[in-house]
């Protein structure tokens, strides 16, 4: 009996614990949400560079222990991502460290959902210059993206990480790694919906030339079948001269004398 006393004491110490931690975790991304929408609708000048402005490489670094990031999609919360279009996201990053969090960028990039190695598009890089997050604190930063416009519709992954300094070391975590839908933009006619329009056409007509054709094959068939009687008997001229001077000719002869 102690011995299952002690279990249970240990398993109602970890479930607590457990459920502290979730509960802390899950009102960090709200208080990180919140920000984030702040952050757009009031905006701030967080030095934003520009696009492309430094070169990254194809290096990748390791998050910080201390610092959590969040993503919303503030004027998009169903991710749909119109081709060719601006699509604004908010990355919120929470500094639990002792050091101040240099913000440098932050960058993206489409991958194939079935195949998430396979880089479909490399978005442009969001550099800043004078943004950071003290210690205990956290801040908003928006990053606008464009999917390019020959790009099909469908369903991809978006992968997009931050990149910062905390003392000088370069660190990166990955704020979001979804899927997103891209959708053609609005228009009266889509390339899909004239291919499908055309296609139908062509069908269409394809069987109207085939019931075309079967109908005259059958009226074909139909006068063949169908045979024209004179009501008059004919005879071959040939056919008289190989009888010239047999019997049979000669009782036509005397049958035509006793008529007369």
């Amino acid at each position: 009996m102690r011995i299952r006393a002690f279990y249970l004491l240990v398993f109602l110490l970890f479930s607590s614990a457990f459920l502290q931690v979730a509960r802390c975790q899950s009102d960090m991304d709200v208080e990180v949400a919140e920000a984030a929408e702040e952050a757009v609708e009031e905006g701030s000048d967080l030095g934003i560079v520009g696009d492309d402005v430094q070169d990254f490489g194809d290096g990748s670094f390791s998050p910080a222990p201390d610092v959590e990031t969040v993503c919303v999609f503030p004027k998009n919360p169903s991710r749909s991502v119109t081709a060719g279009e601006e699509c604004e996201l908010v990355v919120g990053m929470r500094n639990e460290g002792e050091s101040s969090v240099n913000v440098i960028a932050i960058k993206a990039g489409v991958h194939l959902s079935y195949e998430p190695r396979m880089l479909i598009q490399n978005l442009s890089t969001q550099v800043f210059n004078n943004a950071s997050v003290p210690p205990s604190a956290q801040a908003a930063f928006p990053y606008v993206f464009t999917i390019h416009k020959f790009l099909q519709a469908g369903t991809f992954d978006l992968v997009g990480t931050i990149v910062y300094e905390i003392d000088q070391h370069p660190y990166q975590s990955t704020f979001y790694n979804g899927t997103i839908e891209v959708t053609e933009a609005g228009g009266p006619l889509s390339v899909e919906s004239v291919f499908l329009f055309c296609l139908g056409i062509a069908l269409l007509g394809l069987l109207g030339f085939w019931i075309r054709s079967q109908i005259e094959h059958f009226s074909k068939k139909t006068k063949r079948a169908t045979k024209v009687e004179t009501g008059t008997k004919t005879t071959d001229a040939s056919m008289d001269e190989w009888l010239q001077g047999t019997a049979y000719t000669q009782s036509l002869s005397s049958k035509s004398k006793k008529k007369k």
